[in-house]
């Protein structure tokens, strides 16, 4: 974090990544002072409502984040900069989003939590987008645009007002990561009458319900943007359940990946399986939404990183990690159960990535976080199809970013060539 006299006194001089957060109302000028190096702008956490012209002598600048602040539209001055390409303006006020406003080298824009009601075609006519985040809107279509963005990989279109599947994005050729459950499109209408109706509800309502005043929370094991994880024990013995147990306390907000009450009805829908988490219970009272789950061992690891700025959809991994070619292959087969066990139950989980799996010394995995995922039980067959072929290009990833850390001397291995043959198929 930097302070407004720091850049008032030149010592910031020469920086590419300036973050200023002190209530600010309006845009301070001295910025523009680093209008030779500055790459990356982070005005989030402010009270600002607008961008004035002189924006644009930031010929430099490539990412702006302006998230928490007051805007109630995107500022058309952010398309006239030649190299932005990131455009972060979570948590506003946005109404409108002007055709002008977008840069020709969008490759990301967050508008996650606005009131934005409609988007300007100029959306799907920039070439180099990429990934785009939308949930939390007021949004009932979509531009049509959108079906030549043939570079878009990852989509956040949850809690919308969509009364209707977008067909535009399930033909797009890179697309491999999509959230889009909370819209009306989305809804299950459900006969009683109806066998396989009556099979999902008892699917999804497969795990009891307890009290929050059954167990006490522990020390944090990790949090997200949907929730927080505890290590917890409960305050008597329970005879139904293990000991050892975790509990997710959802936020109770929207995120970047949709509603919390649809990544548990949607946690729930995918029931067991040996490599997911395992559910146990819930808790569903006013204002306090929860999953208590199976403790995973602590010999369990983070299997990736998240993508940064330079990769924006593809997992990161520590500098010099590196698995074998037979604990890829292991865990390889498994996602791929884990994928089909997932798509059986209609579920699209939405974010399948390494980041989000946890393995052990012996290539045993637990894969988790269902943010983003989507009951898709409502769509047409045709539909169907072609969300579970969205998804297989995310496994299609996340085996292509385990083989880029495979060990150097099994990269002549005939599994690592099998594996290589089987992503570019």
């Amino acid at each position: 974090m930097h302070t407004l006299s720091q850049l008032r006194s030149g010592e910031l001089v020469g920086i590419s990544h300036l973050k200023l957060s002190e209530n600010l109302s309006l845009f301070p000028l001295d910025i523009l002072t680093l209008a030779d190096s500055l790459e990356i702008l982070d005005l989030s956490h402010n009270a600002l409502s607008s961008l004035p012209d002189e924006l644009a002598q930031l010929t430099k600048l490539k990412v702006i984040f302006a998230g928490q602040n007051n805007f109630e539209h995107l500022p058309k001055v952010l398309g006239k900069l030649p190299h932005l390409e990131m455009i972060g303006f979570k948590s506003n006020k946005i109404k409108q989003v002007a055709e002008e406003s977008l840069p020709a080298q969008l490759r990301w824009l967050i508008l996650t939590d606005n009131l934005v009601e409609t988007l300007p075609n100029s959306l799907g006519e920039r070439p180099r987008l990429q990934k785009l985040a939308l949930s939390g809107n007021q949004l009932t279509h979509l531009p049509q645009t959108l079906a030549q963005a043939h570079n878009l990989e990852l989509v956040r279109i949850s809690a919308n007002k969509l009364t209707e599947c977008p067909e535009q994005l399930l033909n797009l050729p890179k697309l491999a990561w999509m959230a889009f459950a909370g819209n009306p499109f989305t809804e299950v209408k459900r006969n009683t009458n109806h066998e396989t109706d009556n099979q999902a509800h008892a699917e999804v309502n497969s795990v009891p319900q307890v009290s929050s005043a059954s167990y006490t929370l522990e020390h944090v094991l990790g949090q997200g943007a949907s929730g927080v994880i505890s290590k917890a024990h409960w305050n008597k013995p329970q005879s139904q359940f293990p000991d050892d147990i975790a509990v997710k306390v959802f936020k109770g907000e929207v995120t970047s990946d949709g509603y919390p009450q649809d990544e548990l009805q949607a946690c729930l829908q995918a029931g067991n399986h040996p490599n997911l988490v395992q559910s146990l219970a819930q808790v569903n009272e006013e204002n306090h939404l929860a999953l208590i789950m199976n403790l995973i061992p602590e010999h369990y690891q983070n299997l990736g990183l998240p993508p940064c700025f330079k990769s924006c959809t593809r997992d990161t991994f520590p500098q010099g990690f590196s698995l074998s070619i037979s604990l890829i292959q292991s865990i390889v087969n498994q996602m791929k159960n884990v994928f089909a066990h997932l798509h059986k139950q209609q579920v699209c989980h939405g974010d399948l990535y390494a980041h989000n799996t946890l393995f052990d010394p012996q290539g045993n995995i637990i894969f988790g976080d269902f943010g983003a995922a989507t009951n898709y039980q409502m769509l047409t067959s045709a539909q169907q199809e072609k969300v579970q072929k969205i998804e297989r290009r995310a496994l299609n990833h996340f085996i292509d970013d385990l083989l880029s850390i495979c060990a150097e001397e099994d990269r002549e291995n005939a599994a690592f060539s099998q594996l290589k043959e089987h992503v570019n198929c």
